[in-house]
Protein backbone atom coordinates (compact mmCIF):
# COMPACT_ATOMS: atom_id res chain seq x y z
CA UNK A 1 0.00 0.00 0.00
CA UNK A 2 1.59 3.21 -1.16
CA UNK A 3 0.12 5.11 2.40
CA UNK A 4 2.52 2.46 4.10
CA UNK A 5 5.76 2.60 1.98
CA UNK A 6 9.35 2.72 3.96
CA UNK A 7 10.65 6.39 4.32
CA UNK A 8 7.08 8.18 4.33
CA UNK A 9 6.65 10.40 7.34
CA UNK A 10 4.51 12.93 9.12
CA UNK A 11 5.59 15.51 11.04
CA UNK A 12 9.03 16.09 11.17
CA UNK A 13 12.18 13.42 9.82
CA UNK A 14 12.77 10.69 11.95
CA UNK A 15 15.96 12.07 13.95
CA UNK A 16 18.17 10.35 17.34
CA UNK A 17 16.73 10.96 20.73
CA UNK A 18 18.72 13.56 22.67
CA UNK A 19 21.60 12.16 24.58
CA UNK A 20 20.37 12.52 27.80
CA UNK A 21 17.62 10.01 26.75
CA UNK A 22 19.47 7.69 25.58
CA UNK A 23 21.93 7.70 28.03
CA UNK A 24 19.63 7.37 30.78
CA UNK A 25 19.44 4.32 33.06
CA UNK A 26 16.30 2.87 35.29
CA UNK A 27 18.79 4.01 38.47
CA UNK A 28 19.28 7.39 37.33
CA UNK A 29 15.79 8.05 36.50
CA UNK A 30 14.73 6.73 40.22
CA UNK A 31 17.69 9.22 41.68
CA UNK A 32 16.19 12.34 39.79
CA UNK A 33 12.43 11.46 40.88
CA UNK A 34 14.01 11.38 44.46
CA UNK A 35 13.80 7.97 45.34
CA UNK A 36 16.78 4.54 45.16
CA UNK A 37 15.55 1.48 43.71
CA UNK A 38 16.83 -0.19 46.72
CA UNK A 39 15.29 1.89 49.34
CA UNK A 40 12.02 3.11 50.48
CA UNK A 41 9.84 3.33 47.13
CA UNK A 42 6.32 4.53 47.17
CA UNK A 43 4.61 5.72 43.50
CA UNK A 44 2.09 7.64 44.70
CA UNK A 45 4.79 9.95 46.86
CA UNK A 46 6.39 9.87 43.62
CA UNK A 47 3.30 11.29 41.91
CA UNK A 48 2.28 14.05 44.68
CA UNK A 49 4.10 14.46 47.52
CA UNK A 50 7.27 15.08 45.81
CA UNK A 51 5.97 18.07 44.36
CA UNK A 52 4.48 19.45 47.58
CA UNK A 53 7.63 19.02 48.81
CA UNK A 54 9.77 20.77 46.01
CA UNK A 55 6.84 23.76 46.69
CA UNK A 56 4.78 23.36 43.43
CA UNK A 57 1.49 21.85 45.80
CA UNK A 58 -0.41 25.18 44.66
CA UNK A 59 -0.23 23.92 40.67
CA UNK A 60 -3.56 22.25 39.70
CA UNK A 61 -3.29 18.25 39.50
CA UNK A 62 -6.99 17.87 38.02
CA UNK A 63 -9.61 19.48 36.22
CA UNK A 64 -13.29 17.84 36.75
CA UNK A 65 -15.55 18.52 33.87
CA UNK A 66 -18.86 17.57 34.64
CA UNK A 67 -21.73 16.96 32.38
CA UNK A 68 -23.80 19.95 33.42
CA UNK A 69 -20.62 21.51 32.56
CA UNK A 70 -19.87 22.06 35.69
CA UNK A 71 -15.92 22.06 37.10
CA UNK A 72 -13.67 22.09 39.44
CA UNK A 73 -10.17 21.44 40.17
CA UNK A 74 -7.53 20.27 42.93
CA UNK A 75 -4.54 21.18 43.35
CA UNK A 76 -1.25 18.89 44.26
CA UNK A 77 -1.37 19.81 47.79
CA UNK A 78 -5.20 19.24 48.35
CA UNK A 79 -4.70 15.86 46.64
CA UNK A 80 -1.89 14.84 49.08
CA UNK A 81 -4.09 16.08 52.17
CA UNK A 82 -7.00 14.37 50.62
CA UNK A 83 -4.84 10.96 50.11
CA UNK A 84 -2.93 11.04 53.70
CA UNK A 85 -6.94 11.48 54.82
CA UNK A 86 -8.77 8.63 52.85
CA UNK A 87 -5.08 5.92 53.51
CA UNK A 88 -5.33 6.97 57.07
CA UNK A 89 -8.68 5.88 57.23
CA UNK A 90 -8.14 2.18 55.64
CA UNK A 91 -5.62 1.75 58.21
CA UNK A 92 -8.22 2.38 60.90
CA UNK A 93 -10.42 -0.38 59.22
CA UNK A 94 -7.73 -2.82 59.24
CA UNK A 95 -6.62 -2.24 55.52
CA UNK A 96 -2.63 -2.72 55.62
CA UNK A 97 0.06 -3.81 52.68
CA UNK A 98 -0.47 -6.34 50.25
CA UNK A 99 -4.34 -6.04 50.93
CA UNK A 100 -6.79 -5.28 47.74
CA UNK A 101 -8.89 -1.99 47.23
CA UNK A 102 -11.36 -2.01 44.75
CA UNK A 103 -12.70 0.83 43.11
CA UNK A 104 -15.88 1.04 40.79
CA UNK A 105 -17.11 4.35 39.63
CA UNK A 106 -17.03 6.68 37.25
CA UNK A 107 -14.21 9.51 36.64
CA UNK A 108 -15.03 11.64 40.04
CA UNK A 109 -12.78 13.84 42.54
CA UNK A 110 -12.89 10.34 45.02
CA UNK A 111 -11.45 7.73 42.47
CA UNK A 112 -8.04 9.96 42.36
CA UNK A 113 -7.88 10.46 45.58
CA UNK A 114 -8.63 6.93 46.80
CA UNK A 115 -5.94 5.21 44.55
CA UNK A 116 -3.21 7.47 46.25
CA UNK A 117 -4.43 6.69 49.69
CA UNK A 118 -4.63 2.81 49.40
CA UNK A 119 -1.30 3.06 47.71
CA UNK A 120 0.22 5.17 50.32
CA UNK A 121 -0.57 2.73 52.80
CA UNK A 122 0.58 0.05 50.11
CA UNK A 123 -2.43 -1.62 49.19
CA UNK A 124 -2.84 -2.71 46.25
CA UNK A 125 -5.41 -0.99 43.77
CA UNK A 126 -7.63 -3.08 41.55
CA UNK A 127 -9.96 -0.28 38.94
CA UNK A 128 -13.03 -1.95 37.76
CA UNK A 129 -15.00 -0.81 34.43
CA UNK A 130 -17.95 1.37 35.70
CA UNK A 131 -20.35 -0.52 33.33
CA UNK A 132 -19.41 -3.74 34.18
CA UNK A 133 -21.93 -6.04 35.57
CA UNK A 134 -22.28 -8.36 39.00
CA UNK A 135 -20.39 -11.45 37.41
CA UNK A 136 -17.54 -9.80 36.04
CA UNK A 137 -17.23 -7.93 39.45
CA UNK A 138 -17.52 -11.16 41.23
CA UNK A 139 -14.84 -13.05 39.50
CA UNK A 140 -12.57 -10.42 39.83
CA UNK A 141 -12.89 -9.50 43.26
CA UNK A 142 -13.60 -13.39 44.49
CA UNK A 143 -9.75 -14.45 42.25
CA UNK A 144 -8.39 -11.07 44.20
CA UNK A 145 -9.99 -11.58 47.40
CA UNK A 146 -10.97 -8.11 47.91
CA UNK A 147 -11.15 -6.79 51.72
CA UNK A 148 -12.24 -3.46 50.42
CA UNK A 149 -14.22 -1.74 47.80
CA UNK A 150 -15.01 1.92 47.02
CA UNK A 151 -18.29 2.75 44.68
CA UNK A 152 -21.62 4.44 44.25
CA UNK A 153 -24.30 3.73 45.87
CA UNK A 154 -26.41 3.34 42.59
CA UNK A 155 -23.88 0.60 41.39
CA UNK A 156 -23.67 -1.17 44.94
CA UNK A 157 -27.14 -1.90 45.13
CA UNK A 158 -27.53 -3.16 41.48
CA UNK A 159 -24.03 -4.86 41.08
CA UNK A 160 -22.88 -5.28 44.55
CA UNK A 161 -25.71 -6.36 47.18
CA UNK A 162 -26.95 -9.36 44.45
CA UNK A 163 -22.86 -10.62 44.58
CA UNK A 164 -21.34 -9.85 48.51
CA UNK A 165 -22.61 -13.19 49.93
CA UNK A 166 -20.22 -14.66 47.36
CA UNK A 167 -17.35 -12.40 48.16
CA UNK A 168 -15.83 -13.34 51.58
CA UNK A 169 -12.91 -12.00 51.75
CA UNK A 170 -15.03 -8.45 51.54
CA UNK A 171 -15.03 -6.76 54.67
CA UNK A 172 -15.76 -2.85 53.90
CA UNK A 173 -18.03 -1.19 51.37
CA UNK A 174 -16.85 2.47 51.01
CA UNK A 175 -19.83 4.50 49.18
CA UNK A 176 -19.16 7.83 47.51
CA UNK A 177 -22.58 8.82 47.57
CA UNK A 178 -24.96 7.09 50.28
CA UNK A 179 -28.10 7.78 48.21
CA UNK A 180 -30.57 5.48 49.69
CA UNK A 181 -28.24 2.40 50.38
CA UNK A 182 -29.20 2.66 54.15
CA UNK A 183 -27.45 1.64 57.29
CA UNK A 184 -28.88 -1.98 57.04
CA UNK A 185 -26.90 -2.80 53.79
CA UNK A 186 -23.33 -2.47 55.86
CA UNK A 187 -21.85 -0.25 53.97
CA UNK A 188 -19.55 2.96 55.03
CA UNK A 189 -19.84 7.07 54.23
CA UNK A 190 -16.96 8.47 52.65
CA UNK A 191 -17.20 11.84 54.06
CA UNK A 192 -17.90 10.38 57.52
CA UNK A 193 -14.35 8.23 56.86
CA UNK A 194 -12.07 11.05 55.86
CA UNK A 195 -13.85 13.49 58.77
CA UNK A 196 -12.56 11.10 61.25
CA UNK A 197 -9.34 10.60 59.67
CA UNK A 198 -6.27 11.98 61.22
CA UNK A 199 -4.74 14.81 58.52
CA UNK A 200 -1.28 13.45 58.60
CA UNK A 201 1.42 11.57 56.17
CA UNK A 202 -0.47 8.07 55.66
CA UNK A 203 2.74 6.97 53.76
CA UNK A 204 3.61 3.46 55.06
CA UNK A 205 7.41 1.91 53.57
CA UNK A 206 6.88 0.07 50.65
CA UNK A 207 9.83 -0.75 48.38
CA UNK A 208 10.11 -0.55 44.19
CA UNK A 209 9.22 -4.63 44.06
CA UNK A 210 6.16 -4.12 46.55
CA UNK A 211 3.03 -5.38 44.74
CA UNK A 212 1.16 -1.91 43.45
CA UNK A 213 -1.48 -2.33 40.91
CA UNK A 214 -3.47 -5.19 39.83
CA UNK A 215 -4.98 -4.98 36.45
CA UNK A 216 -7.69 -7.94 35.01
CA UNK A 217 -7.31 -8.02 31.17
CA UNK A 218 -9.49 -10.41 29.67
CA UNK A 219 -9.10 -13.52 27.71
CA UNK A 220 -10.82 -15.73 25.11
CA UNK A 221 -12.07 -18.35 27.17
CA UNK A 222 -11.27 -19.15 30.82
CA UNK A 223 -11.12 -16.59 33.90
CA UNK A 224 -9.74 -12.82 33.34
CA UNK A 225 -6.08 -12.89 33.65
CA UNK A 226 -4.80 -10.50 36.75
CA UNK A 227 -1.74 -8.55 35.55
CA UNK A 228 0.10 -7.50 39.10
CA UNK A 229 2.45 -4.80 38.78
CA UNK A 230 4.64 -3.38 41.46
CA UNK A 231 5.57 0.42 42.68
CA UNK A 232 8.82 0.52 40.93
CA UNK A 233 6.39 0.78 37.41
CA UNK A 234 6.41 4.31 38.06
CA UNK A 235 9.69 4.96 36.63
CA UNK A 236 8.68 3.67 33.08
CA UNK A 237 5.12 5.76 33.18
CA UNK A 238 7.68 9.06 33.73
CA UNK A 239 10.01 8.09 31.30
CA UNK A 240 7.41 7.19 28.56
CA UNK A 241 5.31 9.95 29.03
CA UNK A 242 8.05 12.13 28.26
CA UNK A 243 9.48 10.05 25.65
CA UNK A 244 6.37 9.11 23.63
CA UNK A 245 3.85 11.95 24.99
CA UNK A 246 6.65 14.66 25.16
CA UNK A 247 4.05 15.67 28.26
CA UNK A 248 6.03 18.28 30.46
CA UNK A 249 5.15 20.58 33.47
CA UNK A 250 3.15 22.98 32.16
CA UNK A 251 1.14 21.09 29.85
CA UNK A 252 -2.61 20.38 30.10
CA UNK A 253 -3.05 16.74 29.49
CA UNK A 254 -6.20 14.50 28.38
CA UNK A 255 -5.93 11.00 28.29
CA UNK A 256 -9.35 9.86 27.49
CA UNK A 257 -8.75 6.11 28.81
CA UNK A 258 -11.25 5.65 31.67
CA UNK A 259 -9.20 4.01 35.08
CA UNK A 260 -10.79 0.83 35.14
CA UNK A 261 -8.75 0.08 31.93
CA UNK A 262 -4.52 0.08 32.88
CA UNK A 263 -4.43 3.17 29.62
CA UNK A 264 -6.37 5.46 32.34
CA UNK A 265 -4.61 4.55 35.16
CA UNK A 266 -0.82 4.92 33.89
CA UNK A 267 -1.69 7.39 31.52
CA UNK A 268 -4.54 9.28 33.02
CA UNK A 269 -3.59 8.95 36.66
CA UNK A 270 0.44 8.10 37.48
CA UNK A 271 2.51 9.16 34.87
CA UNK A 272 1.00 13.38 34.83
CA UNK A 273 1.14 13.75 38.20
CA UNK A 274 4.55 12.32 38.06
CA UNK A 275 5.31 14.93 35.40
CA UNK A 276 3.56 17.29 37.36
CA UNK A 277 1.05 18.37 34.47
CA UNK A 278 -2.33 19.11 34.63
CA UNK A 279 -5.12 16.75 33.71
CA UNK A 280 -8.51 16.97 32.03
CA UNK A 281 -10.81 14.73 33.55
CA UNK A 282 -14.15 14.63 31.80
CA UNK A 283 -16.87 12.53 33.18
CA UNK A 284 -18.49 11.82 30.29
CA UNK A 285 -18.85 9.35 27.55
CA UNK A 286 -17.41 10.30 23.97
CA UNK A 287 -19.89 12.83 22.07
CA UNK A 288 -17.46 13.93 19.12
CA UNK A 289 -19.71 17.78 19.64
CA UNK A 290 -18.62 17.68 23.24
CA UNK A 291 -14.83 16.38 23.07
CA UNK A 292 -14.24 18.65 20.33
CA UNK A 293 -15.38 21.55 22.30
CA UNK A 294 -13.64 20.36 25.80
CA UNK A 295 -10.29 20.04 23.47
CA UNK A 296 -10.83 23.80 22.21
CA UNK A 297 -11.87 25.35 25.40
CA UNK A 298 -9.77 23.69 27.99
CA UNK A 299 -6.29 24.61 25.77
CA UNK A 300 -5.34 20.65 26.04
CA UNK A 301 -1.71 20.75 24.68
CA UNK A 302 -1.74 16.50 24.94
CA UNK A 303 -3.92 14.61 24.17
CA UNK A 304 -3.87 10.59 24.37
CA UNK A 305 -6.78 8.82 22.82
CA UNK A 306 -7.79 5.67 21.02
CA UNK A 307 -8.26 4.78 17.09
CA UNK A 308 -11.78 4.09 17.54
CA UNK A 309 -12.67 7.72 19.32
CA UNK A 310 -10.90 8.97 16.15
CA UNK A 311 -12.58 7.22 13.91
CA UNK A 312 -16.22 8.42 15.35
CA UNK A 313 -14.83 11.92 14.48
CA UNK A 314 -13.96 11.33 11.29
CA UNK A 315 -17.37 9.47 10.60
CA UNK A 316 -19.07 12.59 11.73
CA UNK A 317 -17.85 14.31 8.86
CA UNK A 318 -15.48 18.07 8.25
CA UNK A 319 -18.75 19.87 9.65
CA UNK A 320 -17.87 19.11 13.20
CA UNK A 321 -14.90 21.15 12.82
CA UNK A 322 -16.71 24.18 11.29
CA UNK A 323 -15.13 27.51 12.72
CA UNK A 324 -12.94 25.79 15.29
CA UNK A 325 -9.54 26.01 16.30
CA UNK A 326 -7.11 24.54 18.53
CA UNK A 327 -3.95 26.78 18.88
CA UNK A 328 -2.90 25.12 22.22
CA UNK A 329 -2.85 21.57 20.68
CA UNK A 330 0.44 20.48 19.91
CA UNK A 331 0.96 16.37 20.59
CA UNK A 332 -1.98 13.69 19.82
CA UNK A 333 -1.16 10.22 20.52
CA UNK A 334 -3.04 7.12 20.20
CA UNK A 335 -3.63 3.86 21.88
CA UNK A 336 -5.45 0.63 21.96
CA UNK A 337 -5.42 -0.62 18.40
CA UNK A 338 -3.61 0.11 15.52
CA UNK A 339 -4.06 3.42 13.63
CA UNK A 340 -4.57 3.52 9.72
CA UNK A 341 -2.82 5.58 7.75
CA UNK A 342 -6.11 7.94 6.80
CA UNK A 343 -6.35 8.28 10.59
CA UNK A 344 -3.17 10.36 10.18
CA UNK A 345 -3.94 12.13 7.12
CA UNK A 346 -7.03 13.47 8.63
CA UNK A 347 -6.00 14.64 11.63
CA UNK A 348 -3.14 16.91 9.91
CA UNK A 349 -6.46 18.29 7.85
CA UNK A 350 -8.10 18.80 11.16
CA UNK A 351 -6.29 19.96 13.70
CA UNK A 352 -2.87 20.56 12.31
CA UNK A 353 -1.07 17.69 13.85
CA UNK A 354 -0.08 14.23 13.36
CA UNK A 355 -1.18 11.45 15.04
CA UNK A 356 1.82 9.29 16.74
CA UNK A 357 0.75 5.84 17.33
CA UNK A 358 1.84 4.18 20.38
CA UNK A 359 1.97 0.03 21.55
CA UNK A 360 1.76 -1.68 24.83
CA UNK A 361 0.27 -3.87 26.95
CA UNK A 362 -1.18 -4.93 30.37
CA UNK A 363 1.49 -6.78 30.54
CA UNK A 364 4.47 -4.14 29.50
CA UNK A 365 2.50 -1.76 31.95
CA UNK A 366 4.13 1.32 30.06
CA UNK A 367 4.82 2.17 26.26
CA UNK A 368 6.92 0.06 24.61
CA UNK A 369 7.26 1.32 20.77
CA UNK A 370 5.87 5.02 19.36
CA UNK A 371 6.28 7.07 16.69
CA UNK A 372 8.26 9.94 18.39
CA UNK A 373 9.62 12.91 16.98
CA UNK A 374 7.90 11.83 13.72
CA UNK A 375 5.35 9.35 12.53
CA UNK A 376 4.99 7.06 9.47
CA UNK A 377 1.28 6.28 8.82
CA UNK A 378 -0.22 3.41 9.99
CA UNK A 379 3.63 2.03 11.71
CA UNK A 380 3.76 1.08 15.43
CA UNK A 381 7.03 2.69 15.75
CA UNK A 382 10.46 2.08 16.61
CA UNK A 383 11.34 1.01 20.62
CA UNK A 384 11.95 3.89 23.29
CA UNK A 385 14.77 4.18 25.17
CA UNK A 386 15.51 1.45 27.56
CA UNK A 387 13.47 -0.86 25.32
CA UNK A 388 15.26 -3.66 23.15
CA UNK A 389 12.75 -5.20 20.96
CA UNK A 390 13.41 -8.27 18.33
CA UNK A 391 11.35 -10.67 15.84
CA UNK A 392 11.16 -14.27 17.19
CA UNK A 393 9.81 -17.47 16.27
CA UNK A 394 8.34 -20.24 18.63
CA UNK A 395 8.90 -23.76 17.21
CA UNK A 396 6.28 -25.17 15.92
CA UNK A 397 4.24 -21.81 14.52
CA UNK A 398 3.12 -22.13 11.54
CA UNK A 399 2.25 -18.55 11.40
CA UNK A 400 6.29 -17.27 10.40
CA UNK A 401 7.62 -20.13 9.00
CA UNK A 402 9.07 -18.10 6.17
CA UNK A 403 11.63 -16.28 8.80
CA UNK A 404 15.46 -16.47 9.12
CA UNK A 405 16.42 -18.28 12.36
CA UNK A 406 20.41 -17.26 12.44
CA UNK A 407 20.17 -17.44 16.35
CA UNK A 408 18.32 -20.00 18.81
CA UNK A 409 16.39 -18.34 21.78
CA UNK A 410 16.75 -21.21 24.28
CA UNK A 411 14.12 -23.97 24.05
CA UNK A 412 11.03 -21.61 22.93
CA UNK A 413 12.05 -20.70 19.34
CA UNK A 414 14.52 -18.65 17.29
CA UNK A 415 15.45 -14.92 16.24
CA UNK A 416 14.47 -12.81 13.56
CA UNK A 417 17.31 -10.48 12.47
CA UNK A 418 16.41 -7.51 9.45
CA UNK A 419 13.74 -6.72 7.76
CA UNK A 420 11.07 -10.08 8.49
CA UNK A 421 7.78 -11.02 10.19
CA UNK A 422 7.74 -12.29 13.83
CA UNK A 423 6.34 -12.20 17.13
CA UNK A 424 7.42 -9.11 19.15
CA UNK A 425 10.02 -10.21 22.05
CA UNK A 426 11.38 -7.61 24.58
CA UNK A 427 14.50 -7.63 26.48
CA UNK A 428 13.65 -7.71 30.08
CA UNK A 429 13.48 -6.30 32.53
CA UNK A 430 11.94 -2.42 32.81
CA UNK A 431 10.02 -1.34 35.38
CA UNK A 432 6.74 -1.75 34.61
CA UNK A 433 6.89 -5.58 33.54
CA UNK A 434 4.28 -7.56 35.18
CA UNK A 435 5.24 -9.91 37.87
CA UNK A 436 2.49 -12.18 38.12
CA UNK A 437 -0.80 -13.03 36.84
CA UNK A 438 -3.07 -13.93 40.05
CA UNK A 439 -3.10 -17.66 40.68
CA UNK A 440 -1.77 -18.94 36.95
CA UNK A 441 1.70 -19.08 37.45
CA UNK A 442 1.80 -21.68 34.82
CA UNK A 443 0.11 -18.95 32.61
CA UNK A 444 2.93 -16.52 33.56
CA UNK A 445 5.95 -18.85 32.78
CA UNK A 446 4.66 -19.08 29.35
CA UNK A 447 5.07 -15.52 28.69
CA UNK A 448 8.55 -15.64 28.80
CA UNK A 449 11.83 -17.50 26.98
CA UNK A 450 15.07 -16.53 28.69
CA UNK A 451 15.33 -13.57 29.09
CA UNK A 452 12.50 -12.50 26.59
CA UNK A 453 8.81 -11.38 27.38
CA UNK A 454 6.83 -13.03 24.71
CA UNK A 455 3.98 -10.57 23.36
CA UNK A 456 1.80 -12.75 21.19
CA UNK A 457 1.69 -9.60 18.79
CA UNK A 458 2.97 -10.77 15.49
CA UNK A 459 4.51 -7.77 13.65
CA UNK A 460 6.73 -6.90 10.78
CA UNK A 461 10.05 -4.74 10.95
CA UNK A 462 10.67 -2.54 7.88
CA UNK A 463 13.88 -1.74 6.27
CA UNK A 464 14.08 1.73 8.17
CA UNK A 465 13.63 -0.35 11.37
CA UNK A 466 10.12 0.86 12.12
CA UNK A 467 7.23 -1.94 13.53
CA UNK A 468 3.96 -2.73 12.06
CA UNK A 469 1.18 -4.73 13.08
CA UNK A 470 0.22 -7.81 11.27
CA UNK A 471 -2.43 -9.15 14.32
CA UNK A 472 -2.27 -11.48 17.61
CA UNK A 473 -1.02 -14.74 17.02
CA UNK A 474 -4.39 -16.54 17.48
CA UNK A 475 -5.52 -13.93 14.80
CA UNK A 476 -3.44 -14.33 11.94
CA UNK A 477 -5.38 -16.21 9.10
CA UNK A 478 -4.39 -19.18 7.18
CA UNK A 479 -5.95 -18.87 3.68
CA UNK A 480 -4.78 -21.21 1.17
CA UNK A 481 -1.03 -21.42 2.20
CA UNK A 482 -1.37 -17.28 2.32
CA UNK A 483 -0.68 -15.91 6.27
CA UNK A 484 -2.87 -13.46 6.26
CA UNK A 485 -2.72 -10.51 9.16
CA UNK A 486 -6.32 -9.29 9.83
CA UNK A 487 -4.95 -5.67 10.23
CA UNK A 488 -3.29 -5.23 6.65
CA UNK A 489 -6.87 -6.10 5.22
CA UNK A 490 -8.25 -3.65 7.35
CA UNK A 491 -5.84 -0.90 6.61
CA UNK A 492 -6.93 -1.27 2.92
CA UNK A 493 -10.25 -0.89 3.22
CA UNK A 494 -10.30 1.86 5.69
CA UNK A 495 -8.08 3.63 3.12
CA UNK A 496 -11.61 4.04 0.94
CA UNK A 497 -13.47 7.11 1.72
CA UNK A 498 -16.43 5.42 2.52
CA UNK A 499 -15.27 3.20 5.08
CA UNK A 500 -14.86 4.09 8.88
CA UNK A 501 -14.08 1.00 10.67
CA UNK A 502 -13.19 -2.24 9.55
CA UNK A 503 -13.00 -5.68 11.57
CA UNK A 504 -11.61 -9.47 9.50
CA UNK A 505 -12.00 -12.84 10.54
CA UNK A 506 -10.76 -16.13 8.86
CA UNK A 507 -14.03 -18.42 8.13
CA UNK A 508 -13.12 -22.35 8.07
CA UNK A 509 -12.81 -23.47 4.69
CA UNK A 510 -12.40 -27.11 3.47
CA UNK A 511 -10.22 -26.32 0.51
CA UNK A 512 -8.55 -23.15 1.49
CA UNK A 513 -8.44 -23.57 5.31
CA UNK A 514 -9.80 -20.50 5.84
CA UNK A 515 -11.65 -17.64 3.72
CA UNK A 516 -11.12 -14.09 4.92
CA UNK A 517 -14.77 -12.33 5.39
CA UNK A 518 -14.79 -8.39 6.80
CA UNK A 519 -17.40 -6.15 8.57
CA UNK A 520 -17.19 -2.77 7.78
CA UNK A 521 -18.87 0.24 9.09
CA UNK A 522 -19.87 3.34 6.45
CA UNK A 523 -18.45 7.11 6.77
CA UNK A 524 -22.09 9.35 7.78
CA UNK A 525 -22.83 10.21 4.72
CA UNK A 526 -22.82 6.71 3.16
CA UNK A 527 -25.55 4.17 2.53
CA UNK A 528 -25.04 0.77 1.90
CA UNK A 529 -25.53 -1.02 -1.25
CA UNK A 530 -24.62 -4.04 -3.68
CA UNK A 531 -23.01 -2.00 -5.87
CA UNK A 532 -20.92 -0.36 -3.11
CA UNK A 533 -20.38 -3.98 -1.89
CA UNK A 534 -18.72 -4.80 -5.34
CA UNK A 535 -16.79 -1.70 -4.99
CA UNK A 536 -15.15 -2.24 -1.75
CA UNK A 537 -14.37 -5.83 -2.71
CA UNK A 538 -12.82 -4.84 -6.06
CA UNK A 539 -10.85 -2.32 -3.79
CA UNK A 540 -9.49 -5.21 -1.74
CA UNK A 541 -8.36 -7.61 -4.88
CA UNK A 542 -6.55 -4.57 -6.61
CA UNK A 543 -4.55 -3.39 -2.90
CA UNK A 544 -4.33 -6.64 -1.73
CA UNK A 545 -4.07 -9.43 -4.52
CA UNK A 546 -6.93 -11.77 -5.09
CA UNK A 547 -5.46 -14.34 -2.24
CA UNK A 548 -5.37 -12.14 0.36
CA UNK A 549 -8.31 -10.24 -0.44
CA UNK A 550 -11.80 -10.77 1.88
CA UNK A 551 -14.58 -13.06 -0.18
CA UNK A 552 -17.40 -11.14 2.10
CA UNK A 553 -18.12 -8.21 2.82
CA UNK A 554 -21.24 -7.24 5.31
CA UNK A 555 -22.29 -3.87 6.53
CA UNK A 556 -22.62 -3.37 10.49
CA UNK A 557 -23.90 -0.36 12.60
CA UNK A 558 -21.28 -0.84 14.04
CA UNK A 559 -18.66 -3.25 15.63
CA UNK A 560 -17.72 -4.78 18.99
CA UNK A 561 -14.91 -3.26 21.26
CA UNK A 562 -13.44 -3.07 24.39
CA UNK A 563 -13.42 0.13 26.53
CA UNK A 564 -9.83 0.38 25.40
CA UNK A 565 -10.85 0.80 22.32
CA UNK A 566 -9.65 -2.93 20.41
CA UNK A 567 -12.01 -3.96 18.44
CA UNK A 568 -13.24 -7.89 19.53
CA UNK A 569 -12.18 -10.10 16.32
CA UNK A 570 -12.39 -13.44 18.37
CA UNK A 571 -16.40 -12.12 19.08
CA UNK A 572 -16.94 -11.20 15.15
CA UNK A 573 -15.71 -14.57 14.32
CA UNK A 574 -17.71 -16.55 17.43
CA UNK A 575 -21.15 -14.78 16.26
CA UNK A 576 -20.55 -15.86 12.73
CA UNK A 577 -19.24 -19.27 13.78
CA UNK A 578 -22.26 -19.52 16.28
CA UNK A 579 -19.36 -20.19 18.72
CA UNK A 580 -18.94 -19.37 22.48
CA UNK A 581 -18.28 -16.27 22.96
CA UNK A 582 -15.77 -16.25 25.90
CA UNK A 583 -15.17 -12.99 28.10
CA UNK A 584 -16.99 -10.35 27.04
CA UNK A 585 -16.68 -8.90 30.56
CA UNK A 586 -14.34 -5.65 28.80
CA UNK A 587 -16.87 -5.48 25.64
CA UNK A 588 -17.96 -1.67 25.23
Amino acid sequence: MPAQAPGKYYGSEPRPFPNELLAFSWAALAQELGVTEDGAFNMAWIAVDRHVAAGRGERIAFRFLGEDERRSELSYRELAQLSDRFGNALTALGIGRGDCVFLLCERRCELYVAVLGALKIGAVVSPLFPAFGPEPIRNRMAQAGGKLLLTTSSAYRRKVLPIREQLPALQHVVLIDDLGAGPQAATLDWDSLLDAAPDRPALVPTAAADSALLHFTSGTTGTPKGALHVHQAILSHYATARQALDLQVDDVFWCTADPGWVTGMSYGILAPLAIGATSVVDVGDFDAVRWLTLLEREGVTVWYTAPTALRLLIKGGPGLFAGRHFPALRRIASVGEPLNAEAVAWAEASFGQTIRDTWWQTETGAIMLANTQSAKPGAMGRPLPGVVAHLVRRRGDSAVDGLESPEMLGEKGEEAVGEAVGELALETPWPSLFRAYLGQPERYRACFAGNLYLSGDLVRRDADGDFWFVGRSDDVIKSAGHLVGPCEVERVLMAHPAVAEAGVIGKPDALAGATIKAFVTLKHDVVASEALRSELLAHARRQLGPAVAPREIAFAECLPHTRSGKIMRRLLRARELGEPEGDNSTLE
